[in-house]
């Protein structure tokens, strides 16, 4: 079962009890690096200290190991892990900025924090200029908004713009950070007379531990989908049983016509079927799990929350499917037409012509011409009808997502 990060939420007591515990452990960690010395940081611009540089890429590989890792093993959900949206130009001159103070002041906002509470003068001066500059930027920002939400990339994470599975990322990055470590060694023994050999041995477990950790990232590879249904499906194929997410098709035309509400109508049927009839505004996907997938990551993942999403087939196997994708990627507010469009026309389709079928999810109507959604019965009148049903249609807000800043 992943990490229950749902549970995490500003306010909560618990959860500020434990943002407080990182926030020291994280300062003193800071301080015991000697980070809170403006010289120390500085001597990193200047070559002539690299501690800040194998501390921090240490912690970044050390932490995409272990985040990336205990996703492949289940017990983290990385859909659910806070990742700041990506503004690239914005990005690139706001870092050109910290850049800038960093090498003027020899802090940055962390180590700032870190210094002023071991009471060194010029940390408390620098964190004084963190804070007017923050109310600076909060006063002023509305005058260059277009520029401050230019070129959004959304939630960007390398395996994302690579295209390629995470492990290989990680483990790309952790032997990148080894050879630096190891050019960065060649250069302090030849430019700064600091001999390797005088550094811990325990460096080589280190890196070995690291490498074969990302080894193993790459051969379980990342989650998908049967992953993710695995770990929800004990409470989730309780409500599909209990028929608590099949709604009638008098709910679903309610629901069209509901101005308060969204719907998103998914067809998984085949191009002939749909072609056949469709409801109108239904849009068509493939009844694949791939094609499924793609749609739940790439167009659901930021629905509004006043969106309701339902599937629909012939009959309610290939929309369970769907539904089931749908809920193992974390879409909320997903439905199944109960009895699929077979239902939805022996209820609106007067001039459809019943068939035999020969299984449950076949289209079980006729039709002299493939109508697609133009016909009465692909969006009728809802005031025409007095339909009796139990309303299942319940709007869940989405969890909480806790953001994180820079150190």
């Amino acid at each position: 079962m992943p990490f229950p990060l749902d549970l995490i939420a500003l306010g909560d007591p618990l959860t500020n009890l434990l943002f407080l515990v990182v926030g020291v452990g994280f300062g003193f960690m800071l301080e015991q690096a000697g980070f809170g010395r403006s010289t120390k940081l500085a001597g990193q611009f200047y070559f002539t200290d690299f501690a800040m540089f194998k501390v921090m890429f240490t912690a970044v590989i050390t932490a995409s190991v272990l985040i990336y890792g205990t996703a492949a093993v289940g017990l983290l959900d990385m859909r659910k892990v806070f990742v700041p949206g990506t503004y690239l130009w914005p990005i690139a001159v706001g870092a050109f900025i910290l850049g800038v103070g960093f090498v003027i002041g020899g802090l940055c906002p962390g180590t700032s924090i870190a210094g002023a509470a071991t009471l060194k003068i010029d940390a408390m001066v620098f964190l004084g200029g963190v804070v007017v500059g923050v109310a600076l930027f909060g006063v002023t920002v509305p005058h260059f908004m277009d520029f401050w939400t230019y070129s959004d990339y959304g939630r960007l994470t390398l395996p994302d713009w690579l295209g390629i599975p995470s492990g290989w990322v990680v483990l790309v990055v952790v032997v990148i950070a080894l050879l630096l470590f190891w050019a960065a060694e060649i250069y302090e023994k030849r430019s700064l007379d600091l001999d390797p050999k005088d550094a811990p041995r325990g460096r080589y477990i280190g890196a070995g531990v690291l490498v074969a950790l990302a080894l193993v990232i790459v051969v379980i590879g990342d989650p998908g989908t049967k992953d993710y249904w695995s770990v929800v499906s004990a409470e989730q194929q309780v409500r599909l049983d209990n028929r608590e997410v099949q709604i009638h098709p008098g709910e679903l035309l309610a629901i069209m016509h509901d101005k308060g509400k969204n719907v998103i109508m998914l067809d998984v049927r085949d191009q002939r079927d749909y072609n056949q009839f469709h409801i109108r505004a239904a849009r068509q996907v493939d009844p694949t799990l791939d094609a499924v997938e793609a749609v739940a990551l790439d167009d659901l993942s930021d629905v509004n929350n006043r969106t309701v999403i339902v599937t629909m087939s012939n009959g309610e196997e290939a929309a369970t499917d769907a539904w089931k994708t749908l809920i193992a990627n974390n879409v909320i507010n997903s439905y199944i037409l109960e009895g699929g469009i077979n239902e939805w026309l022996e209820i609106f389709g007067e001039d459809a012509d019943p068939k035999p079928v020969n299984y449950p999810d076949q289209l079980a109507f006729t039709f002299t011409e493939a109508i697609g959604g133009r016909c009465i019965a692909s969006d009728p009148d809802h005031h025409e009808f007095e339909l009796v049903y139990e309303p299942k249609v319940k709007i869940a807000a989405a969890g909480a997502v806790v953001g994180g800043g820079c150190g």
